[in-house]
């Protein structure tokens, strides 16, 4: 049976797939030889298929953890010296440089997209966030701890061992440098696992990792449903720590799975953020933020823009020129034209869902200002036009819960002091955005407001440099900049004696 197939995308690139599990450098039949297939949600909803790729189970969890507890303790990755580590992860960047048409071909075709997108912002963010954690391989420093003439102690960065990461759909090869980065720097190995909706770029992603140079066992990958294998991964006694980025509610089943041996754990997981508009915001420049912050990748955002909360002297004038220009920029397409800006939703699931989010907002007397129903007339598959509620009340389930599509609700404040209660009243707490043009009220605000992330004067910006996460039931940790690399690495403490008697 070949671990390989020859797949013409939409775009007509050709591209040499590989379909099977990548363990020990080598690409492998799952155990029990089951598959998924992965499809175009561009096509028509009869689900086109792709490709199908191998489904590991827990059986093939076990082999890949054994792999990777066996490279961690091999000399040829144990001992490797920091600095080379940091030239694989380099080596690795500039393969994923040289092959970002294939890539970024791979995540449109297999995540909806647009291919745009893909190419000129994920890969980029993909190479510059391997290239930035390549440069801490050998900077992971320890201290030393005078103790007068009789002793000292100095501590050691380890470390923490076989690394289990569980990848989302919504941005596949951006999550996994993200958790590979900071992991293969501090000298982990890893055992990792796509989503099953979206498992082709990571495959072909795994190539690039062998012709790196990585020692076998590193880095496995392995596809399968998150049900059995994402369990397997976040309950196996030989895995150390679990990272996780997907939904709150899954979040909190790995949390307690990984308690079995109480693994290390970060998890990043839902979001309902706000974003604050002010009276004196530059109302241009926010509504363009605002639209970036929530209608980007098809609303499919954790940490998406998606309650903007406006203060009542602009209310409406925001609201009507926010839908002007999301009329005028938000192009429903195929992912692969020129000028689409949104592509489908990821599959027949999200999409029923987000619809159901949709007419829920209806009936509880949300103003639909844009949108609602399906985009039939624009495109075929599964597509759900850009939607905005006005008059959104704090109880309305739209308001509560993440929607994960390309549907905003907006609401008014008269207050600062009603903003932040407005904005802080939420399980959630990964981002927020504040327009003003007061910064002294921007700085105040930012230390009230209730979340990992505060954007003044923009929505959703991200930098290798900056750590990532949330607070209350959006997660535990961060990733990205020094915090990543904390995640990644125990301290070790070493206490000397140079001459103390008893």
């Amino acid at each position: 049976m070949s671990l390989a197939v020859q797949v013409t995308a939409p775009n007509g690139r050709r591209i040499e797939l590989p379909t099977g599990l990548f363990i020990n450098n080598q690409w492998v039949k799952a155990a029990r030889n089951g598959t998924i297939t992965s499809i175009n949600p561009a096509c028509n909803r009869d689900e086109t298929k792709i490709a199908s790729v191998q489904a590991s189970t827990a059986e093939d969890v076990d082999i890949a953890v054994k792999a990777a507890r066996d490279a961690l303790l091999q000399s040829s990755w144990a001992d490797m010296h920091p600095s080379t580590r940091g030239e694989l992860i380099r080596k690795l960047s500039d393969l994923v440089q040289e092959n970002m048409k294939d890539l970024a071909t791979l995540e449109a075709w297999d995540n909806g997209k647009p291919y745009s997108v893909a190419l000129n912002e994920d890969l980029p963010e993909v190479v510059s966030c391997l290239r930035y954690f390549a440069g801490f391989a050998d900077k992971l420093h320890g201290q030393v701890i005078e103790g007068g003439a009789t002793k000292f102690a100095y501590t050691i960065r380890e470390p923490i061992g076989v690394c289990g990461q569980i990848i989302p759909w919504n941005y596949p090869l951006m999550m996994a440098a993200w958790k590979l980065g900071p992991a293969l720097a501090c000298g982990n190995t890893v055992v990792l696992k796509p989503s099953e909706l979206t498992p082709l770029s990571i495959l072909y992603f795994a190539n690039l990792i062998e012709k790196a140079g990585f020692p076998p066992g590193v880095v496995n990958i392995l596809n399968g449903r998150g049900e059995e294998v994402g369990t397997a991964i976040a309950r196996h006694p030989g895995i150390d720590k679990i990272a996780f980025t997907g939904s709150t509610d899954t979040g909190k089943k790995v949390m307690t799975m990984a308690a079995s041996n109480i693994k290390n754990v970060t998890l990043e997981t839902g979001g309902k953020s706000p974003l604050l508009v002010f009276n004196d915001a530059d109302l241009e420049q926010t509504v363009k933020w605002a639209h970036a912050g929530i209608m980007s990748n098809q609303g499919q955002i954790c940490s998406g823009t998606s309650r903007i909360i406006v203060q009542k002297d602009v209310y409406e004038e925001f609201v009507a020129a926010f839908r002007e220009y999301t009329e005028m920029t938000s192009k429903i397409g195929d992912p692969f034209r020129d000028d689409t800006f949104q592509g489908p939703q990821i599959s027949k699931n999200q999409y029923e869902r987000v619809l159901s989010y949709i007419e829920s907002g209806v009936k509880q007397g949300a103003r639909l200002v844009l949108g609602g129903a399906p985009a039939d007339k624009q495109a075929p598959g599964f597509f759900i036009p850009p939607t905005i509620f006005a008059d959104v009340t704090d109880d309305m389930i739209i308001s509560r819960e993440e929607i994960f599509g390309p549907v905003v609700v907006i609401s008014s404040f008269e207050t600062e002091d009603q903003a932040i209660q407005r904005a802080n009243d939420s399980p959630y707490g990964l981002g927020c955005a504040i327009f003003t043009q007061n910064l002294e009220r921007s700085h105040r605000l930012a230390r009230k407001l209730e979340s990992g992330t505060v954007w003044i004067n923009s929505s959703n910006d991200s930098d290798s440099r900056t750590p990532f996460g949330g607070v209350k039931q959006s997660g535990i940790g961060r990733e990205l900049g020094e915090a990543g690399l904390l995640a990644y690495s125990s301290i070790k403490s070493i206490h000397v004696n140079t001459g103390a008697k008893l």
